[in-house]
Parts: C-alpha cells; structure tokens; sequence
C-alpha cells in the first residue's frame, strides 16, 4: 500500500470540488470586474472613439482630455469636498446615535422595548423613496431646504445599523459589564470603556457601509440642493452632463472618479468589512 502524506491539522485537501469552486468565483469576479474595467477604458478615450470604436483601446490611444474636460467644466473639487464632509459628519453621527440606541435595547429594560425595536426592525423594509416626500416637507417647515443640515440629517436615522449592532451587543458577555460596575463605573463609562473596544470590527463595517451609501447617494441630495455650491459630487457631475449633453467618455471619466474614493476606503478597510460581517449575528458570534 501506497503511504499517504501527513496532513498538518488546519491544511484541507485541494480536491476537484474546490478547483471547480475557485473556476465559478474566478468567472463571477470577472464578469463583476468587465463593467468596471470597460468603464476605466472608455474614459480614456476621446468623445470620437467612445461613441464609434467598440475595441477597448481607442485608434489615438489613451487620453485623459475626458478627465481634464470633466475637472474644468464644474467645480468638482467643491463638490468632492462637500460630498467628502458631509459623507463623514454623516457617518460619525450615525455610528454614534446607532451605537447608544443599540446597547440601550440590549442591554437596557424600559416600557415599549420590544414594540420599539419592532418598530425600528419594520421600517428597515420601508424603501427609502417612500419618505421623500414627507422628509422633504419636513426640512422645508424647518427651513433646512438648500442646507447641509438639511442634506445630512434625514440620512442620519439608520434602522438596519440600530439592528446589526444590536445583534453584535447581544453577544457580548454580560458578565464583563457586571465587573466593571462593580468597581463603580457607570453605564456610560461601561458602553465606553468596555463595550466600543470589543466591538471595533462590527463599528468598522457600520461606519464603512455608511460612509458608502453617504457618498454614493444621488435622490435625496439631488431634491434638497439647489445650490451649486453645496452639491455633492453626484449631483454636481451630473450638472455638468445636462448642461453639455451625454458625452460617453465624460460620463465613464464621472463615473471612475466618483468610484475611486470608494474603492480606495475598501481596499484600506476590507478586513475590517469581512470581520465586521462575520461578527454581527448574521454569521455567529
């Protein structure tokens, strides 16, 4: 008989099964990747080449004139910078006014907790365009229409992130807050000293995914701004559309510039998205 080879404890055999699972991933990472990589080569092209050539290089060879025709026809460095603060502001108030409702119906008993968090859970199915309108009467009698207020504050109230926080908080053992309370800390003091260390890579999504829908959101910001001055950069490029028409390299030169920040936060901050995930309840605790 033939001796087999000693496996370590933690190395798996690489059998046909997972060649053919590596084979399907490598497909639908290619077939995700396509869209964007024909995006970044049709944004260097010129306007001649991305309405008539189909080949991914053009016949004059990569240009930036989409790129530099895109920066000088707006003020696009004012609107990266608003959709950069605002995006942040947003994050931070999010992740905090999240973070305390969830350890509240964790770890907190009051009157109404459980029809609360019902309610909280329900209007995660809300679709979002049904409040536009009320959200917009509602800035608009505060006076916030055309304000950066009025562009953060309805995008502030997360309910999914109130659940996937709460749903990490209950896996934190009770007995370590216990502890600390002996010793005479409050229940700040505990959320602070105790709670928001163990919960840094489910703080990390939340705040990655926040921050993501912050700066990719187009509907409520293209209704509340009129001010060219306080656009973000979705709705400020896509001024720069309506007023000079579609020009396809413009439009994917738009398109990878409103991307590049996204994908820069994801390839910094992956791990932390992969563990954060895997830390919500969704995929054990």
């Amino acid at each position: 008989m033939r001796s087999r080879q000693a496996r370590s404890p933690g190395q798996k055999r690489f059998g046909i099964g997972r060649v053919v699972a590596f084979a399907v991933l490598a497909l639908m990472a290619i077939g995700w990747l396509m869209p964007f990589l024909w995006a970044i080569a049709t944004a260097f092209k010129t306007e001649e080449d991305a309405a008539s050539d189909r080949s991914w290089i053009g016949s004059e060879g990569p240009t930036t004139d989409a790129f530099g025709a895109m920066l000088s026809n707006g003020n696009v460095w004012i609107w990266a910078f608003n959709s950069l603060w605002t995006s942040l502001v947003i994050t931070l108030l999010t992740v905090a006014i999240s973070a305390l409702a969830a350890y509240a119906f964790s770890r907190m008993r009051f009157t109404g907790r459980r029809w609360l968090f019902a309610v909280i859970v329900a209007a995660i199915i809300i679709p979002p365009q049904v409040l536009i309108i009320p959200l917009f009467y509602e800035m608009l009698a505060f006076n916030m229409v055309d304000t950066p207020w009025g562009l953060m504050l309805p995008q502030i109230v997360a309910p999914a992130m109130v659940f996937i926080l709460k749903q990490f908080f209950d896996g934190v053992p009770v007995e370590l807050e216990d502890a600390a309370r002996v010793d005479g800390a409050g229940r700040l003091r505990v959320f602070w000293s105790i709670v928001l260390p163990l919960s840094r890579p489910v703080m990390a999504a939340v705040a990655i995914f926040v921050f993501i829908g912050a700066w990719n959101n187009f509907l409520w910001p293209f209704l509340v701004i009129n001010d060219t001055n306080l656009m973000t950069l979705p709705i400020g490029l896509q001024t720069v559309i309506d007023a000079h028409g579609i020009q396809y390299a413009q439009t994917m030169a738009q398109a990878v510039l409103a991307a590049t920040p996204l994908i820069v936060v994801f390839l910094f901050f992956q791990r932390q998205i992969v563990k954060g995930v895997a830390t919500t309840g969704f995929g054990g605790r």
